[in-house]
């Protein structure tokens, strides 16, 4: 008599879940540099205001720096588009780890682009025109364009790297897991000047400047924050991807702008601080930004159909 016996082999494999710091590489030879970024969950949030954000994404640790913004421009070319104005000013302080300054939202914007497109990726902004010369201009994604999302037209839907919008930045910096903090400390932190020079404290006006000249410091001189980022608070003011006030996505529209800068006092560090905005052809030697990005791959539990194997031995 022949028997059929039936040996089940069950394959397991794991991917890692990335829940710690992360950084990607761009550019080549001497212009490469990196960006690290830290994990934000989608799996919390507050229930109404800023800071709704119902998917995984990274936050930026830093904010770009002049360093990586030159060598984007050795790259890329010096990014110029119309209006004229948003692309004729030169950084005011020139220190090569200090946040990139005199900043316009559409040079952040050209910034965010070349991350994804010398990355194999999709461009986040749609801009019309030819690179490099005086009629590239910013537009908005249509219906009929792949990669259009009709809640935020601006970004591109498939991009991976990008500006945040005004609930990414502020989730980014004030949330616990439970609720919006009124400053981005974390747990047995206290919100004070620093000086640029002992790790700890933030860059922001209180009676006096923090360094001595005045102006933005090294990127990450100071205190690390509540969800592991540094000068979310201070040092300069940083875009977001967003009409201000949630307002009506189109070109050439406000948009919002985060965090203070070592010229302004606490009560703009503040989760509930609202009011910052301006065109986004406006460069001005406090305005800079940082960049996030969609999150890493998720850990994968593979109890896989596809490593279920069936054996047939016969025995008589």
């Amino acid at each position: 008599m022949k028997r059929v016996r039936i040996v089940v082999c069950l394959a397991v494999v794991v991917l890692t879940l990335a829940t710690s710091a992360s950084a990607d590489t761009f550019g080549t030879g001497n212009n490469q540099f990196i960006i690290d970024f830290v994990p934000i969950s989608g799996s919390t949030n507050p229930t109404s205001g800023y800071g709704i954000v119902n998917n995984d994404y990274r936050m930026g640790t830093l904010e770009i720096t002049n360093d990586q913004w030159a060598k984007f421009v050795t790259a890329y070319g010096t990014p110029t588009g119309d209006p004229s104005e948003a692309y004729d000013g030169d950084h005011v302080f020139t220190g090569t780890n200090v946040p990139t300054n005199y900043t316009s939202w559409y040079e952040a914007a050209q910034f965010v682009n070349w991350l994804n497109t010398s990355t194999n990726h999709q461009a986040a902004y749609k801009f019309t025109g030819t690179q490099g010369t005086s009629n590239y201009t910013l537009d908005v994604w249509q219906v009929g364009d792949t990669g259009y999302n009709a809640s935020n037209p601006y970004r591109n839907s498939n991009a991976f790297y990008f500006l945040p919008t005004e609930d990414e930045w502020v989730k980014a910096a004030y949330w616990n897991g439970t609720n919006l903090q009124t400053y981005a400390i974390r747990a047995g932190e206290r919100l004070h000047k620093g000086n640029g020079t002992s790790g700890t404290g933030w860059n922001y006006y209180n009676n006096g400047y923090a360094t001595n000249p005045a102006g933005p410091w090294n990127v990450g001189s100071g205190s690390e924050e509540l969800n592991g980022t540094f000068d979310m608070m201070g040092n300069v003011w940083e875009w977001t991807e967003s009409p201000w006030n949630h307002g009506q996505y189109q070109s050439g529209s406000s948009h919002g702008l985060r965090g203070g800068s070592y010229r302004y006092a606490v009560d703009y560090l503040g989760s509930s601080y609202q009011n910052g905005y301006y065109y986004p052809d406006y460069e001005y030697y406090i305005f800079g930004f940082r960049v996030a990005s969609v999150p890493e791959p998720a850990t994968i539990l593979l109890l896989g159909l596809g490593g279920l194997v069936l054996r047939k031995r016969n025995r008589k």
